[in-house]
């Protein structure tokens, strides 16, 4: 399967002529890419179709696909909440509360790999990973594949879709085809570098200058983006009894130990608490961590002593702050729709 990009000129609400990518495989609809954003790219197996993405929003809703009926994947990245939740860690089946905190779906389409340490390669496996996760969703999926089966509407669109039955690969597809549709560009960062200088306030001004020069914080939040998709140390779990290992628990090597993918940040007002642990309560908070150079422990990474070497100014974290916010686009909102 090959991919087709395409420029579009379109006129926003504001009367501002924009270019909008979109990209497809070969005979899918192509997903609007907000201003801002690079193209969605589909893997070559996942094409996407307008079929496929209502059948993984009905799916990404559903709480049967829980143990006991009451978790979907909306219930800890709920649209209403920044696609994540305010939660610092998740609740899942029983009342069982989670280690790590729930990242957005937002822009997740462009992550080179999921979940904070990087285990899931791809959104397919992503969304089949907390189904079996015996504190999150709980459920098997051989099970949940039956229980669905047993649904005429789930079976009528799986063989639509798929022209198959209902299987885990499927159900892994569908809600990923779903989750690259959410998108969120066109922010006042978005729209000062196509042009408009009013877009950003002075201190935003101060604050960008501030990001990608003295404090360092492109090298790793790379825009567009706002992640370069590696792993770093930033020791925020410095001090605890038993820190998380993060990436060591994926790769087994020891330099990994306490290194977690680098988020995005976009939106980040709609989406704290921050941090793996949700242990950063406000942007003020986040930024002040990571403006001191993260925590010392073995394992710190590099980057986190240059930008300690910056020395940040009290002014220059509030710049920071006003940056942040003004990278906050236009992402949607979608209401749970009726369940078969």
């Amino acid at each position: 399967m090959n991919f087709r990009t395409t420029t579009i000129l379109v006129w926003l609400t504001a009367g501002t002529l924009c270019f909008l990518s979109v990209v497809t495989a070969y005979g899918g609809p192509p997903p609007v890419v907000p201003p801002g954003l690079p193209p969605v790219e589909a893997p070559a197996d996942n094409p996407m179709t307008p079929e496929k993405i209502e059948l993984g929003k009905l799916l990404y809703f559903d709480p049967r696909l829980s143990k006991d009926g009451t978790i979907s994947c909306a219930t800890c990245h709920n649209p209403k909440e920044g696609w994540s939740e305010r939660r610092s860690t998740s609740k899942g089946i029983k009342g069982q509360i989670g280690s790590r905190n729930s990242p957005t779906v937002i822009n997740s389409a462009y992550h080179r790999a999921q979940f904070w340490d990087g285990r899931a390669a791809t959104l397919e496996e992503q969304a089949l990973g907390p189904i079996e996760n015996p504190i999150e969703m709980g459920h098997k999926l051989e099970d949940v594949v039956k229980e669905l089966t047993a649904i005429p509407e789930y079976t009528k669109r799986f063989q639509a879709v798929f022209g198959t039955g209902v299987t885990k690969d499927g159900i892994g597809k569908a809600i990923a085809a779903f989750e690259r549709t959410i998108l969120s560009g066109n922010s006042p960062y978005d729209r000062f570098k196509a042009g408009d200088e009013t877009a950003l306030t002075d201190a935003q001004k101060r604050g960008m200058q501030l990001f990608t020069k003295k404090g360092k914080c492109a090298l790793c939040h790379t825009p567009p983006t706002f992640s370069n998709g590696r792993y770093s140390n930033a020791g925020v779990d410095a001090g605890k009894p038993k820190p998380d290992p993060g990436r060591h628990d994926v790769t087994k090597k020891d330099r990994d130990f306490g290194k977690f993918r680098t988020p995005h940040l976009r939106d980040l007002v709609d989406t704290g608490p921050y941090f793996h642990d949700g242990s950063a309560k406000t942007l003020e908070d986040a930024v002040a961590l990571m403006a001191d150079g993260g925590k010392d422990n073995p394992h710190l990474s590099s980057m986190m002593k240059g930008v300690r070497r910056a020395k940040l100014t009290d002014q220059d974290r509030k710049d920071l702050v006003e940056f942040l916010k003004a990278l906050s686009g236009q992402y949607p909102v979608i209401e749970p729709p009726k369940l078969p």
